[in-house]
């Protein structure tokens, strides 16, 4: 890009940290409204004359004092307040009145070509808006200049009026830029104002990434701040066997302790699964199942109350919900609805995400359980194609469960669980990832492999295999963080039942959630949620010197149009106060994306990561036909960036990114499975570009010198896990199937040189499978690990929907503990990674003193080595018992040059049985759905 005086084209930099802007306000706009809006008062309607009286304020009702907890100091002492009279919340703001109307601007931050970072809120009806909002935004970009669009907003879009532009090199600097004027310049390139005094008044300063490093977790700024004394455990799948017990059996404990709630919030939530299963409970679980068992018993037994009647190991999630329901317990279930699904009169249809909402809804129809189907309704403020856009492609994607447990002899706390927790089919699963043994006991009724059509009421494939296994990543929290899950359960409850009741439907579900400050013997916050001093009576462990205790904090994608009590977006101050970002007319926390971002630039060793996705950076990727910003999101950039500047400053680093083989939820030769598997592997060549680069500018450098890491899959790495199970592998001999006449060379290790069809015969593909007797493990985990010291885990994806805040709700935490830290922490995030990584590499691997290093380069090499033999022998034409798999983590089936070049690894263009391209390949469906 050019100079404005024409002095040549500006230099690129990297614009490698924090920017803290500040747009204030603009002036000298055209008027950009008259013809249209003349035309729709004359056609339309003429609006009717405001008053120039002010309004009196009015009393402020239970509900609003709720749903705004920044009007009250304290939730003991919201009642007393009720009384009172408020004005009312300032109202959009608007420019002065004229005979004519003029535009409706708005101010666009964004980064050339067209990486839009941030929106400031509308101003109605002004040629000198007044904005005064604040935008705080982590950068990793290469850039010339910043550019400043000013906007107007229109209900069918937007029009550009003017630009500005401010260069790159003035953030570097190291001034701060205090209240500068930047020329509005025209946009239809004739250059020159539209005003002789068309400008845009701004503030900012910029902080380099790595210039104030913090050791452990540190404050990221979010809605909810950085909780002291909790307690965090961690999970690894949904069981960790007999011995060990596992989230769901422990999340079966809390329901079944439960005194007075029980919130359920989910993507998918199966009313007819098992938590428990027999055969695999703890001790104390078999204890627990004989206590319930004995209370039934002494109650009558079944008595007509179907939802006692089980056993434990037979109780489904529905039944044990209804039976505390029963007990008294309050129960609220927040479910996902799929707009694509239905069950009215005689239009009964499953969705196109297959959730079984209306299924969970039918279950507790006639139960004192509270169900509600919340829909991913869109804010009122968005444009309307956006809102169709919204509605349609987006989803609520938090999965929690918030439990009353006890906290001491007389007292109860609330206890929440979060991470990848969907409590649907299928997710039941021990590390042990078993395809065909146990499916008629263990996974009896439970067998689920949508990609090869295997599922409840599927027939023979429910005893026959394979089943897909699934990984994921779960915790439990207790503490202030788990009542600041709390607080959000409570914003999205009263949003979606302050709809329903709009749409009509039980207005006595806003009422339902329990006022926990009117229970004495349950703990409660003195302070509002999200204030940013802790309350001691919520502590776990109440001395800072406590080895055990953990900084918790709690992290949101979400936006105004899902919860209830968010500010509105030209309430700056309190916007700032909450670290919202404006999003146009929507408040937006994005703070996940905050997170990860944080995290990783403070990481000193290694990243460690588990992720259904990856798909990011898309400014960045090296083919430009496909270059935007429609994935902006920086995780994979700040990844690449972080190890290219420890291989500048020749210290050992590394980082490691489990995946899955390829989507589930059908076959991967389909058109959603090959475009995302297509933004993948533009990603991973974005990134291994960027490592390869410094790998050759460092090579001359005496950093480097003695160091055998020359490749770039010395530092960075991706993985995918899968399981390969010889014949005899106690399986009931119920898969032993015959080979199928017609086999598919792409189930062999043998190259072909033409491409199978499109989409692979889902029968051919499940002869293949079991004849091989294999298949992948799904990669359904939310997680990353830093230096052994930090975690964070929760329902994101490593994604634009997940990440953007206005997309996909979801929530996540971030946790250490501050008594581990340092070049060798041996707490329970260490813990928790080597316990990953035996699951992973198999229990021989973990011998080696190289898994205490994993930033070394001969961990890296042990950890590729192992991946590099697991898919040899996942991948060879026959299994044999004498060389079975280690573990499960095999390498990505990829080629990496030493130039950063990303192919398919020869031989294997297309998965194993199942088809599809590696690399994937594009289509027309909308980005907004795929990334």
């Amino acid at each position: 890009m050019s100079a404005p005086d024409g002095s040549g084209p500006e230099p690129v930099v990297m614009l490698h940290g924090d920017l803290d802007l500040t747009i204030h306000e603009a002036r000298g706009l055209p008027n950009m409204d008259v013809l249209s809006t003349l035309l729709r008062r004359l056609c339309l309607f003429r609006p009717p004359r405001r008053s120039s009286r002010p309004l009196p304020p009015r009393s402020v009702s239970a509900s609003d004092e709720e749903d705004n907890p920044s009007t009250s100091s304290s939730h003991h002492h919201r009642h007393h307040h009720l009384h009172r009279r408020r004005p009312r919340r300032p109202k959009q703001p608007h420019g002065p009145r004229h005979l004519l109307p003029t535009s409706d601007p708005y101010a666009v931050l964004l980064i050339p070509p067209a990486t839009v970072l941030a929106r400031t809120h509308v101003v109605r009806n002004a040629d000198r808006p007044v904005w005064s909002a604040r935008i705080r935004v982590p950068l990793a970009h290469a850039a010339s200049r910043i550019v400043f669009n000013v906007r107007d907003a229109d209900p069918f879009g937007s029009d550009l009026i003017a630009a500005a532009s401010l260069p790159a090199s003035d953030l570097l600097s190291g001034t701060p830029i205090v209240s500068r004027w930047l020329d509005l310049l025209r946009p239809d390139g004739r250059g020159g104002k539209p005003k002789p005094d068309s400008a845009i008044r701004i503030s900012a300063s910029f902080t380099p990434a790595y210039s104030s490093l913090s050791r452990g977790g540190g404050i990221i700024p979010a809605y909810f701040p950085e909780r002291r004394g909790c307690e965090v455990k961690l999970y690894q799948d949904a069981h960790g066997g007999a011995a060990k017990g596992g989230c769901w059996e422990d999340v079966c404990m809390a329901v079944l302790g439960a005194q007075s709630l029980v919130y359920v919030a989910g993507w998918a939530v199966g009313a007819r699964v098992r938590l428990a299963r027999k055969g695999e409970m703890s001790p104390e679980m078999e204890e627990k199942a004989a206590e319930v068992m004995a209370l039934s018993s002494a109650a009558g037994g079944g008595g007509g109350d179907e939802a006692a009647s089980p056993e434990l190991g037979e109780m489904t999630l529905g039944d044990l919900l209804k039976y505390k329901s029963q007990e008294g317990v309050r129960v609220c279930l927040l479910v996902w609805d799929d707009k694509t699904s239905h069950d009215k009169f005689f239009l009964k249809t499953g969705g196109v995400m297959g959730t079984g909402d209306e299924d969970t809804k039918k279950f507790f129809k006639h139960s004192t359980v509270m169900c509600v189907l919340s829909p991913r309704y869109p804010s009122s403020k968005l444009s309307m194609a956006k809102q169709k856009l919204v509605g349609t492609l987006y989803t609520h994607h938090q999965k929690l469960v918030l439990v009353d447990t006890p906290a001491s002899d007389t007292t109860r706390r609330v206890t929440a669980f979060l991470g990848g927790l969907d409590l649907a089919a299928g997710r039941y699963d021990t590390p042990a990832h078993r395809l065909f043994a146990g499916l008629g006991t263990v996974f009896r009724g439970d067998v689920r492999n949508p990609t090869l059509g295997l599922g409840s009421g599927s027939g023979g494939g429910e005893t026959a295999g394979p089943r897909m296994p699934w990984h994921d990543l779960h915790c439990r929290v207790d503490g202030a963080a788990a009542y600041d899950v709390l607080a959000n359960f409570e914003q999205r409850w009263r949003k979606a039942t302050r709809l329903n009741d709009a749409l009509g439907r039980k207005r006595w579900m806003d009422d339902a959630l329990l006022r926990l400050h009117r229970i004495p013997w349950i703990l409660s916050p003195n302070n509002v949620a999200g204030a940013g001093e802790d309350d001691p009576a919520l502590r776990v462990f109440p001395e800072d010197d406590d080895p055990r205790q953990w900084h918790a904090q709690i992290f949101r994608s979400i936006d105004s149009g899902s919860v209830k009590g968010f500010p509105r977006s030209w309430e700056t101050q309190e916007m700032a106060e909450r670290n919202l970002q404006c999003d146009k007319n929507v408040a937006v926390e994005a703070s996940i994306h905050a997170a990860y971002v944080a995290a990783i630039r403070r990481a000193r060793r290694f990243v460690y990561i588990e992720n259904q996705y990856f798909i990011g950076s898309s400014y960045a990727w090296p083919e430009s036909y496909y270059r935007s910003s429609a994935a902006g999101n920086l995780v994979p950039m700040e990844i690449a960036l972080k190890v290219a500047s420890k291989i500048y400053a020749g210290e050992d680093f590394a980082a490691y990114v489990v995946l899955p083989m390829f989507p589930e939820g059908g076959s991967p030769a389909s058109g959603p499975a090959q475009e995302i598997l297509f933004w993948q592997a533009q990603t991973m060549r974005a990134m291994y570009n960027i490592v390869a680069d410094a790998i050759a500018t460092a090579a001359g450098s005496s950093k480097l010198a003695g160091s055998r890491r020359a490749h770039p899959q010395d530092y960075l790495n991706f993985y995918c896990l899968g399981n390969r199970e010889p014949l005899g592998g106690g399986d009931n001999g119920a898969s032993r199937a015959r080979p199928a006449p017609e086999t598919t060379r792409w189930g062999t290790t043998t190259s072909s040189s033409s491409a199978p069809s499109a989409s692979v015969a889902t029968a051919t593909a499940l002869e293949s499978a079991r004849r091989n007797r294999r298949f992948m493990v799904y990669v359904h985990s939310k997680g990353m690990i830093v230096d052994d010291e930090y975690v964070l885990l929760g329902s994101a994806n490593i994604n634009q929907r997940s990440l953007a805040g206005s997309r996909d709700t979801e929530i996540a935490v971030g946790a250490y503990q501050p008594h581990h830290s340092g070049n060798s922490p041996r707490g329970e995030v260490y813990r928790y990674r080597k316990s990953l990584w035996e699951e992973h590499l198999g229990a021989a691997a973990m011998a080696a003193a190289a898994v205490e290093s994993p930033e070394k380069e001969e961990c890296v090499r042990m950890v590729n080595r192992t991946a590099r033999e697991n898919w040899e022998r996942y991948a060879a034409e026959e299994a044999t018992a004498e060389m079975p798999m280690r573990g499960h983590l095999m390498r990505y089936p990829v080629e990496v040059g030493a130039d950063g070049s990303v192919g398919p690894l020869q031989g294997h263009e297309f998965f194993p049985d199942v088809g599809g391209r590696v690399l994937g390949s594009t289509n027309k469906l909308p980005d907004d759905l795929t990334m």
